[in-house]
């Protein structure tokens, strides 16, 4: 446990289309731990435009600064959501690499990783991202090395995957402050009695939901899950569930009514599928992300699958895009 004499400062950045339940995981532990010991042991900074910043879901959170201003921190944390790549304010990004040479631990949290990696912040680092940011986190900053946990923290860095993990950051960050009986009482205050491990999963794997499948058919799904963009052959995962090729391919029949690479490949391109819906990255960088070795290859399999090519995919999303911007006019 720490020995801190006053209260420790914590800036948060919410960026505009933020998602509320990130923001308010981080906020409540830390007012509650305010409200237990009866003084402020957390002083909280909320940057934000002089309209407030509004969240994906219309809340709207008030500032106490600005961003661009550099007041006095211990930890500020950046939370993102929406597709963060598409974030394009160079402005702020210079304002990040300040506050990072002022601020002792500078983090993110849910997509606000990605915004410390475009200032350049996580070169040569690790971190966590929010699960559904990974791969295409991964294809645009190669020199990153990406950690599939809730929270993740590395000398001056720290990030968090969002929704409710930032709860066990949280949680964790109380106890090295003030002793974990007292931890123990915020996240019981919240009912949050389940404190999970910074290397907790941030989803159940699909293997949850196979009920009573063989063992063998466990272990080779939790291996594609986890090698979506370097594809294992049918051999390998034949060596590391300890069965023949064409045992692990019967039990799948059995199971999931197609063979064993198939079964793989249609892992592989729904993954493809969200980054097209969700990412800017071109189809031949999703390609690459999903383990297809060119992009035609990819579309070829992407249209046996899906019934349209991944381009006429992205041009629906962009018109769907334009509808719901003219609507909100």
């Amino acid at each position: 446990m720490q020995k801190i004499d006053k209260p420790y400062r914590v800036g948060l950045w919410p960026v505009p289309g933020y998602a509320m339940m990130s923001c308010a995981s981080v906020i409540e532990p830390l007012r509650a731990a305010n409200l237990l010991a009866g003084k402020t042991v957390y002083d909280i900074t909320i940057f934000a435009p002089e309209e407030g910043a509004a969240s994906s879901g219309g809340a709207v959170l008030p500032g106490t600064h600005r961003p661009g201003d550099m007041p006095d921190l211990n930890l500020m944390l950046v939370i993102a959501g929406g597709d963060p790549f598409a974030f394009d304010d160079s402005a702020s990004l210079r304002w990040l690499r300040g506050m990072a040479e002022k601020v002792p631990v500078l983090g993110g949290v849910s997509g606000g990783p990605v915004l410390l990696a475009q200032a350049g912040l996580l070169v040569g680092r690790q971190c966590t991202v929010h699960w559904e940011h990974a791969e295409a986190f991964s294809k645009q900053f190669p020199d990153v090395v990406i950690k599939r946990r809730l929270f993740f923290m590395e000398r001056d860095r720290v990030t968090c995957g969002g929704g409710t993990a930032p709860m066990d950051l949280m949680h964790a960050m109380i106890a090295r402050h003030y002793g974990k009986a007292f931890a123990r009482q915020v996240s019981d205050w919240f009912l949050h009695t389940d404190i999970r491990a910074a290397s907790a999963p941030q989803k159940g794997r699909f293997t949850d939901q196979l009920g009573h499948a063989p063992q063998a058919v466990f272990e080779a799904v939790a291996v594609m899950e986890d090698h979506i963009g370097d594809p294992v052959s049918l051999s390998q995962l034949g060596l590391i569930t300890g069965t023949s090729p064409r045992h692990l391919n019967r039990l799948f029949d059995q199971v999931f009514q197609t063979p064993v690479m198939a079964f793989y490949r249609k892992m592989r391109l729904k993954v493809g599928k969200s980054l097209l819906q969700k990412t800017d990255l071109s189809v031949a960088d999703i390609a690459d992300a999903t383990g297809f070795f060119s992009a035609s290859h990819f579309s070829q399999q992407f249209v046996l699958a899906f019934g349209m090519r991944p381009a006429v995919m992205r041009e629906n999303k962009e018109q769907r895009l334009v509808v719901d911007i003219d609507k909100s006019v």
